[in-house]
């Protein structure tokens, strides 16, 4: 990619976007798949699950770096494909969609839990499948909390810094997403440029928030909630 001084910000949208679009599907996956399901273990795996939620950035990424470094099982198997992960974009998208992951986990287990079963036994009754209603019942039912869930992952991936900074290190014009941006454009004195790439990361987290309120406070109003 040919640098620019807007690069860190593409290289954090296509880092956000590529990982909230994996999260979203793994998540959501394995939210339906563990809902209103009762198993020895469930406990200590969701809690595996949403550990990345409470352990520091630095800790997950170094984690990552040991499964996915030239010595790590995952890496060598990795490497054996010519697949890179350690300072690479790949590497920031997986540091992103691992701290990020609880996030939309957490608000889909939540979202598809909300949902009366009572429709969804009745679909059954009348023959429906098990696939259909899923996808005429339970998802439209369980959006507007996987929704939500989903604007804080992207913003969640887009403000990552210390597990990216790990796994995929700082090379100008392919890892450099805007938080490690900021950290080196501070220590080397470049305050200015810091400070500009900063009004925007915190612009594009408010525009987010702002817009996960409305959207909450517009199904409360149409629900009745």
């Amino acid at each position: 990619m040919e640098q620019t001084h807007l690069t860190p910000l593409y290289i954090s949208l296509k880092v956000a976007g590529i990982s909230t679009l994996l999260v979203f599907i793994v998540g959501v996956c394995l939210a339906k798949l563990l809902s209103r399901r009762s198993f020895w273990g469930k406990g200590l795996l969701e809690s595996l699950l949403l550990l990345p939620m409470v352990l520091p950035p630095t800790v997950v990424g170094f984690g990552l770096l040991i499964l996915f470094g030239k010595n790590g099982w995952i890496g060598q198997w990795l490497a054996s494909l010519n697949i890179q992960v350690v300072f690479s974009l790949l590497g920031a998208v997986i540091a992103s969609a691992v701290v990020s992951f609880p996030l939309m986990y957490q608000s889909a287990s939540t979202a598809f839990n909300s949902v009366d079963a009572r429709y969804e036994n009745v679909a059954r009754t009348m023959g429906a499948s098990e696939w259909r209603i899923f996808w005429t019942i339970t998802l439209p039912l369980a959006w507007p909390g996987m929704l939500a869930g989903l604007v804080l992952t992207f913003a969640r991936a887009l403000g990552e810094f210390g597990a990216t900074l790990m796994l995929a290190g700082y090379i100008p014009g392919k890892t450099d997403t805007l938080p490690v941006a900021i950290y080196f454009a501070v220590e080397s004195g470049q305050t200015e440029k810091a400070s500009f790439w900063v009004i925007i990361i915190v612009s594009l987290g408010l525009s987010a928030t702002l817009w996960l309120n409305w959207w909450s406070n517009r199904t409360r109003r149409l629900t009745g909630r």
